[in-house]
């Protein structure tokens, strides 16, 4: 979730009307997403938020990509009131490590007073340098393969033998690399770039190694094949069947030659990805607009002029002001979503707009050709492995195949078409009505403007009148007691305790219900498009394990971050969020909760490792569902300076707007996801077809409006290219059943009845967000719900039953 990274769209659903839709007690999961879209179902989007990852590999730190974007395109994403101000970490800074006694490298400290190599409780972010980089990559690497050559020597078929010392070199590389990778998503710089490009092939080629280990190999298979096999645990097993089946993709089997094909691969294949991820920072970060005539920005509100006015006073023009100008308008989300949305200037939203949509695909941060490249190297390796493409490769660890996910898809895609062409002749209708002159003519930077605008009148909501109401100090607040009601957890701000990279980073403590910690997070807030990242994230910072235990502890404790990039704090006021950004947050937290309050101590399956990724998005997507309860609404939603609670009309609303443009948004949604796997099926590698013409095409039946002809979407699509969902995109769709069926248990709780809530939070705690990687997503649900997923709560969620009964 994130992974992303981004900015595509991720908007929610609105299947529809079979005569009457039975609850599914016992069928399997394909079966029940096949016939959650039977009939012609009406996707009924809701408005969703750019967003993007978390740490899904053993084997490498990846992230994953949170999808994006809203019906208004309002994009996602402490006492924060604070300003954004220069990190502690810096590309030129001498500023001295800050460590504690830690677990990462099992109490060892390995070289000098590199910081990445001293023994740390906590990451020190804020002493890391690009210059410790090299070296401190280097001597990890070369003491985690006298490691692996030892374990080699040594390995059994038995636990303490073989899972954990492989655990200890997996987890001391992630952590470590880890650490360097974060600092390069939000604190980005030349130096560290160069630091990393440099000692990455060296990380790759021992992950390979690990990973291609034969004695490793043969001592799981012969873990499953022995006579002790049954008396593993769960979580035991998945781990052996999980390792042998990664092994198998990492090419264990494969002979020498092949191998080494296979090796270069994967070597090009992460330089190319971290290519494509740096030249889409590199554009945004390239396309400034100073606007000195304050009719060129009529419409903006004042929280889009104070961050503009702020942007340019960052740029030198120091006298800048949110009434007076100039302003700097960029392509970062806070920057670019006012105006599409808002903007009355039609040719200012038409130039922003084209800017935004050919991101990295021209001149020196051109992505075309690394995509072309990623693609071509995606097939080999999947014929390498025995695979007819590479959607297969990506399928083989997760619940769904490449048929059933385009099954979905399909059906999905059908049901929103008529549902879309209504919703752009609506459009076309109101605009005509305004009387404006592009009515008849409406193009792509129209759409965001006059759908806000017909959002605005139909349900007379305003996003930028509802900022004030939430301000993420409260908002922070309310999601902190609704954990607590929810999980009987407390969450305490622990600034100071742990290194942070920037000084707007807010560090908490999570304590169980006897005031014991039990995990900590991160959380960075804020944009800062010189340096970091677009989207929002959540990622593993340490997990939670029984072998990094230390000091008397039974176990070392998880930590997580959280990233979003929301508008600042401007001026004296505290950051004020939109509607969408209040969503973001909630579903970061979702994951960062899956990562903190596992249970499991085997770490190679704690939190969010060794979860299929099309289950991964269930506890994230279920938080949000949280955003529309009245009781959590309300205790967020109160004016910042005044205390004044959120009308209730204005709660109605919400809700009654929860599904506005459902259609549209579906399809959008469904493009990046049919495009992705048709990519990583179907595509053939320098043939009649270029990327950009298979864009085209799959647009053509994915979307009412087809893209331009200079779109070049693709070239900033870092989910696929990037980040972690390649040929997996499909996986927000998939996940959406069972996040809703597993809101439906506190619904049919009663969400007036805290005790009923609390006991069934309790259950959720102890089953989905407890059991990790340890347990089959399917098993997990049933823990939990006593039964199958049914795709009643998502069509209830959508106000399709009524629909659905009426067919």
């Amino acid at each position: 979730m994130s992974s992303t990274q981004q900015q595509q769209t991720r908007p929610k659903r609105r299947p529809g009307p079979p005569s009457r839709l039975p609850v599914l007690t016992t069928l399997p999961l394909s079966l029940l997403l096949t016939m959650l879209v039977t009939a012609s179902l009406i996707p009924l989007a809701r408005s969703s938020v750019p967003r993007l990852p978390l740490s899904h590999s053993l084997r490498s730190h990846k992230s994953f990509p949170c999808p994006l974007w809203s019906s208004s395109f309002s994009f996602c994403l402490s006492h924060l009131s604070r300003s954004t101000s220069p990190s502690h970490f810096s590309c030129s800074s001498s500023s001295m490590a800050s460590s504690s006694s830690s677990s990462v490298l099992g109490g060892e400290t390995l070289e000098g007073n590199n910081p990445l190599l001293q023994d740390f409780v906590f990451p020190p972010f804020d002493a890391v340098k690009p210059e410790h980089v090299r070296p401190g990559i280097r001597a990890l690497l070369k003491k985690l393969e006298g490691d692996l050559v030892d374990l080699e020597s040594r390995v059994e078929p038995t636990w303490p033998r073989l899972v954990e010392p492989l655990e200890r070199i997996v987890d001391g590389l992630q952590v470590v690399w880890g650490a360097v990778n974060h600092l390069k998503a939000v604190k980005d710089c030349p130096e560290l770039r160069s630091a990393v490009e440099e000692v990455q092939p060296e990380k790759v080629k021992f992950q390979l190694r690990l990973g291609q280990s034969k004695p490793i190999y043969n001592a799981f298979k012969a873990m499953q094949e022995s006579s002790s096999w049954e008396e593993l645990n769960d979580a035991q097993k998945r781990i052996v069947e999980g390792q042998v089946k990664e092994a198998v993709l990492n090419g264990v089997s494969l002979e020498d030659d092949k191998r080494e094909q296979f090796n270069k691969i994967e070597q090009e294949l992460e330089k190319l990805s971290q290519k494509f991820g740096e030249n889409v920072l590199d554009s945004i970060k390239q396309y400034e607009k100073l606007i000195t005539d304050k009719n060129e920005i009529e419409g903006l509100p004042p929280s889009a002029l104070g961050l503009a006015a702020q942007t340019a006073v960052s740029k030198g023009h120091v006298m800048a002001t949110a009434e007076n100008g100039p302003w700097m308008i960029t392509l970062d989300a806070p920057s670019y979503l006012p105006v599409m949305q808002h903007a009355r200037n039609r040719s200012l939203r038409e130039e922003v707009y084209r800017a935004y949509y050919t991101r990295a695909s021209s001149g020196d941060f051109d992505n075309t050709a690394i995509i072309d490249q990623i693609l071509k190297l995606r097939l080999e390796k999947g014929k390498l492995l025995g695979y007819n493409n590479y959607a297969e490769v990506s399928m083989a660890m997760k619940m769904a195949t490449v048929e059933k996910a385009e099954e979905l898809l399909e059906k999905l895609r059908s049901a929103s078409w008529k549902a879309a062409i209504q919703e752009i002749e609506d459009l076309k209708a109101f605009a005509k009505e305004q009387g404006a002159v592009e009515a008849d003519d409406l193009n792509h930077w129209d759409i965001t403007f006059w759908s806000e605008r017909l959002r605005e009148a139909k349900y007379d909501i305003n996003e930028e009148e509802l900022r004030p109401f939430f301000s993420l100090p409260k908002v922070m607040d309310g999601l902190f007691s609704l954990a607590k009601t929810l999980f009987d957890i407390n969450i305490e701000p622990a600034d100071g305790l742990a290194p942070v990279w920037n000084n707007d980073v807010r560090f908490y403590c999570v304590k169980d219900s006897l005031g014991d910690p039990i995990a900590y997070f991160y959380f960075d807030p804020y944009s800062r498009p010189s340096e970091k990242r677009g989207g929002a994230w959540m990622d593993e910072v340490l997990s939670r394990s029984r072998v990094f235990a230390r000091d008397g502890t039974s176990v070392r404790l998880p930590v997580a971050h959280m990233v979003c990039n929301q508008t600042p704090p401007v001026g004296d006021k505290p950051s004020l969020m939109t509607f969408r950004e209040v969503e973001t947050v909630f579903h970061e937290f979702g994951h960062a909760l899956q990562h903190m309050l596992t249970k499991q101590d085997e770490g190679l399956v704690a939190g969010i490792r060794g979860i299929e990724w099309d289950a991964v998005e269930l506890p994230s997507q279920f938080m949000e569902n949280w955003c529309y309860q009245r009781d959590t609404l309300m205790s967020i939603a109160r004016h910042y300076e005044t205390g004044e609670p959120l009308p209730e009309e204005v709660y109605l609303k919400l809700l009654a707007a929860r599904t506005f443009n459902a259609g549209s948004l579906s399809l959008r949604q469904l493009r990046f996801a049919s495009l992705d796997l048709e990519l990583h099926s179907k595509y053939v590698p320098g043939g009649s077809e270029s990327i950009y013409d298979v864009d085209q095409r799959v647009s053509k039946r994915t979307q009412i409006m087809p893209p331009l002809p200079e779109d070049r979407f693709l070239c900033s699509f870092s989910h696929i290219f990037a980040g972690g969902y390649a040929a997996g995109y499909y996986s927000y769709k998939w996940a959406e059943v069972l996040s809703a069926d597993a809101f439906s248990a506190f619904e049919d709780a009663g969400l007036d009845n805290e005790k009923a809530i609390r006991e069934t939070g309790q259950k959720f705690r102890e089953t989905i967000l407890a059991l990790g990687g340890g347990k089959a997503p399917l098993e997990v649900f049933i823990n939990f719900r006593g039964r199958e997923p049914s795709p009643e709560a998502l069509l209830r969620h959508n106000g399709l039953l009524e629909l659905a009964a009426s067919a």
